[in-house]
């Protein structure tokens, strides 16, 4: 892939496998920043260590607002793509290359890591989080998304610098589907396989808030919100 693309991880309190995520993202995209959302722990630390720069909230501030310091320090740096990957190892970086194939090919500005074939395998009340809020969410944004959960993505930067986003936790991730829908960009899902499934353990998502506050925010991205 000719592009150049930054890999994002938002951590929280992630020492325990923020390191060895960075080092497997760096053997496939050269640049890999952390953004340390308060962390508690040693997250910041050991992400340097491993070989990733690193972005600081003093306070926790939430997933989304972390992505947003995230897609800001591409911009500045003039970044063309972005892969985002969770700290607890659940995504595998090897399952980049995936993205890059799939961005040359299609030219999708959104491209989402789908685990619809693996919902099955999850604890009921998060596969039904996660069915839920892909429903309404390719409803409101006028797209077929059948995983809008994943946050393993690739955002080109034409997009990011199109969209203006409000949300700072979970439902951000939400709100970019439903406004890159409303602007035509092109939004495409692939599988992919993961290092767990659930997540269960290492997961901040709040099944049942979560979701409600998901649906809050698409209503708001799709009626309200320009």
């Amino acid at each position: 892939m000719t592009e150049r693309v930054l890999g994002i991880i938002p951590a929280l309190n992630a020492e325990r496998s923020i390191g060895a995520v960075v080092r497997d993202c760096k053997a496939v995209v050269r640049d890999v920043l952390v953004v340390d959302d308060g962390s508690a722990d040693r997250t910041a630390e050991v992400a340097r260590e491993a070989g990733a720069q690193v972005v600081s909230h003093p306070a926790n501030r939430g997933k989304g607002a972390a992505l947003k310091t995230g897609f800001a320090y591409a911009l500045e740096h003039g970044f063309d793509a972005v892969v985002t990957l969770d700290a607890d190892g659940q995504h595998l970086a090897s399952e980049i290359p995936k993205f890059f194939a799939a961005r040359e090919e299609t030219g999708a500005d959104l491209i989402i890591g789908g685990r619809a074939h693996l919902f099955g395998q999850m604890l009921p009340r998060r596969r039904f989080a996660n069915r839920f809020s892909a429903r309404c969410i390719a409803f409101a944004s006028h797209t077929d998304v059948t995983d809008s959960q994943s946050g393993f993505r690739l955002y080109s930067a034409q997009l990011l610098r199109a969209i203006r986003l409000r949300s700072d936790g979970f439902d951000m991730e939400s709100e970019v589907i439903v406004q890159a829908g409303q602007r035509k960009f092109k939004i495409l899902s692939i599988p992919i396989d993961l290092g767990f499934v659930d997540g269960q353990s290492t997961s901040h998502y709040k099944p049942l808030m979560d979701t409600i506050r998901i649906a809050w925010t698409v209503i708001r991205a799709r009626y309200f919100w320009r």
